[in-house]
């Protein structure tokens, strides 16, 4: 597998300076996404995710139904709530459906220009062959220059490992999703490995030990399984775990932040659509930063509980 290009430096130019005062020239070093989700977590006091899951048809009047808006929209939504959030989440199928992967990748440059602190994890939930991968991985990390991306581990290691070679960027494995469906496959149990885990549990574990050769993996795990987040989190201690389905999915917060929070396990909980469409008006952007001010304070609440 070819390494990644250099052309990847250019791309998101996360960085921060060491050494900043008289002495010596300023040392630039490239930022992590773990280092980016725990300073983002501190500085703004958040577990709080926002994802960009632009629908124009529920945009507010003088948008609503014009593709065309999409960046307008979203860029309004990451200025009413870059203070509140530790990361954001555009979902590239919601870009790509309205060919607005131009918007998209204006939407990236806005978030690095205005929000440099946030990490962004781009929610492709790509999964396939390795050379196939390392397409998506060039475009994920170059081309929109995200933080993170999500994936599929269904077809293996080799359709992971591409995402890897960029260092520094994470990577979210499905583990158990939120949706119905995810149970005819992450629930069933592997008679052919020791013990017989279910299909999560194998995928977590992976994803803790051996295929996590520099740090970078994290896991999704969704909101409205909070026992199944609690045992995720016992197998895997330490990885980053996103968790969506809080909001309009009726996932439980303070289960969520109990079931999976531990002081060197983050999480990041993500809200949607029920951060994005708290108004149809005027004022969708102050109705955003109001759902997103309350989602945070409930979050932050269970903390301490």
């Amino acid at each position: 597998m070819a390494p990644p290009s250099l052309s990847m430096q250019a791309a998101a130019p996360r960085v921060h300076p060491q050494g900043i005062g008289q002495g010596p020239p300023t040392k630039i070093t490239p930022m992590n996404f773990t280092d980016m989700l725990r300073g983002a977590t501190a500085q703004n006091n958040s577990l709080l995710c926002v994802g960009l899951d632009p629908e124009p048809t529920r945009f507010p009047a003088g948008m609503q139904g014009d593709p065309r808006k999409i960046y307008d929209f979203c860029a309004a939504i990451v200025d009413a709530t870059a203070d509140l959030v530790c990361a954001f989440k555009p979902q590239i199928a919601y870009f790509a459906a309205h060919s607005a992967e131009d918007q998209l990748e204006r939407l990236m440059q806005h978030m690095r220009a205005n929000a440099p602190q946030v990490p962004v994890i781009l929610d492709a939930k790509r999964g396939d062959i390795g050379s196939t991968a390392e397409q998506y991985a060039k475009e994920a990390f170059e081309r929109y220059g995200a933080d993170a991306v999500t994936l599929s581990p269904f077809m293996g290691f080799d359709s992971i490992e591409p995402y890897l070679a960029y260092h520094g960027k994470g990577a979210f494995l499905l583990c158990r999703t939120s949706n119905p469906g995810g149970d005819d496959l992450q629930n069933q149990r592997l008679a052919s490995i020791d013990g017989q885990p279910l299909m999560y549990e194998h995928v977590a574990r992976l994803a803790q030990g051996p295929w996590n050769k520099n740090g970078q993996l994290g896991l999704v795990v969704g909101a409205t399984y909070p026992q199944e987040i609690e045992r995720v989190r016992a197998i895997a201690p330490t990885l980053p775990l996103l968790i969506p389905g809080v909001g309009a999915q009726g996932g439980d917060a303070a289960a969520t932040v109990r079931a999976g929070l531990r002081h060197d396990g983050p999480i990041i909980v993500n809200s949607s659509r029920a951060v994005l469409y708290a108004s149809q008006g005027a004022d969708f952007a102050a109705a955003a930063r109001t759902a997103a001010q309350h989602t945070r304070a409930v979050l932050e609440a269970s903390r301490s509980r």
